[in-house]
């Protein structure tokens, strides 16, 4: 199951970290079909939040087909995102980098630019 992490400070909806978080787990398998998502309640006794704002955030992921509310039942995965999973050796090599980044005395916004720097030059096809 998944575990939300809200950070208030971020500038982003809550509800838009919820799904964000979400997609995130389905990319890595940590969600798969046939899962269920937390309640309401339980996210909203885990974060404080406003259930609203889950309910928000469950209704645009199944606006987007990855998931189904199911009356009574809850709310459960319909399809996975991606190919990467949590276990993929890519996995512990970017441990490391990070890992590295850190000794190095990079802060998360430091690597997160970094990060994002090198995904768009590679999603341009420039490789180099």
């Amino acid at each position: 199951m998944v575990e939300y992490r809200i950070d208030r400070r971020s500038g982003v909806a809550t509800y838009v970290q919820i799904v964000q978080q979400t997609k995130q787990a389905l990319r890595l398998g940590m969600l798969e079909p046939g899962d269920k998502l937390p309640t309401a309640r339980e996210v909203v006794e885990a974060t404080a939040i406003n259930p609203n704002t889950v309910l928000k955030a469950y209704r645009e992921l199944e606006r987007e087909g990855l998931v189904e509310a199911r009356r009574g039942l809850g709310t459960f995965v319909k399809r996975s995102l991606g190919t990467a999973p949590a276990d993929s050796p890519l996995r512990a090599e970017l441990d490391d980098w990070a890992a590295r980044a850190r000794e190095a005395g990079l802060d998360q916004d430091d690597v997160a630019a970094l990060f994002t720097a090198v995904l768009e030059k590679f999603s341009k096809g420039d490789k180099e």
